[in-house]
């Protein structure tokens, strides 16, 4: 039986000016899997992983073509109400970025956009979301504290938690543990797999070996083109491509 497709893009190009930084991609990702996007440095993963949920819309100059779709909308249709969008859609940031209030508040801040007021509402959904997000047994007992407070695994985690807490199809997460030690890197990748029951994640890393730790599907992109896409084992142990098998090999990049 094949897998449902929880985004589908086709033909996708996309523009900063006159600097044509995605060409013609057409990729699809599985639903309730972990998908990774690997390649050199500027070769276009975070710029297609924000085409997702259109923060590239945010750059001034930017302009788009083709199609990309969510559980079959197309996400760039006149109209799209983007707000919306990006709650189907979540982010997590290369850098853990809190805001400046209490880790409670951290969590409840999206659904107060929601307008979700009611307390009990509120403490339940920050519960779960912080469980989700394996934190809660280290926070419980300081919810009212300034998140600012945190190690920066747990201003990831708690991160992760807020863009949980709406109930988003999909988690975008681009280099989530680039900025973090070691053990702080493994707790978010155990994290990862755990959330992909629930959730469709989608993950931007330079780091190869993370990629084939956690991902189901593994996509590589060079200069702006997806150059091969296929299950993770299988690309890394037997790419299609020369240009797959050099960059994973070290020849470059």
């Amino acid at each position: 039986m094949k897998p449902e497709i929880r985004i589908r893009t086709h033909d996708f190009d996309l523009f900063y000016g006159a600097h044509h930084a995605l060409k013609s991609v057409s990729l699809e990702v599985p639903a309730n899997s972990v998908t990774a996007i690997i390649g050199p440095s500027g070769c276009g993963k975070s710029t297609l992983l924000r085409s997702f949920n259109r923060m590239n819309d945010l750059i001034p100059g930017v302009r788009v073509r083709g199609r990309v779709e969510l559980s079959g909308l197309d996400v760039y249709a006149p109209g799209t109400d983007v707000v919306e969008l990006r709650r189907h859609v979540g982010m997590v940031f290369q850098r853990a970025n809190p805001f400046p209030k209490s880790i409670f508040e951290n969590v409840a801040y999206g659904l107060r956009l929601l307008g979700v007021n009611r307390r009990a509402e509120l403490e339940a959904r920050v519960e779960t979301s912080l469980r989700r997000a394996a934190l809660w047994e280290e926070v419980r007992d300081r919810l009212g504290r300034s998140a600012l407070a945190l190690s920066g695994g747990q201003q990831q985690r708690l991160c992760i938690a807020r863009a949980l807490a709406v109930e988003p199809e999909v988690v975008l997460m681009d280099e989530p543990a680039s900025a973090l030690d070691p053990t702080a890197t493994a707790r978010v990748e155990e994290l990862v797999l755990e959330l992909k029951s629930r959730y469709t994640i989608v993950v931007v890393t330079h780091n190869m070996q993370q990629a084939a730790r956690i991902s189901d599907t593994t996509a590589f992109m060079m200069v702006g083109e997806l150059v091969e896409v296929g299950e993770t084992r299988s690309l890394f142990t037997r790419p299609r491509q020369k240009l797959t098998e050099d960059y994973i090999t070290g020849r470059f990049g």
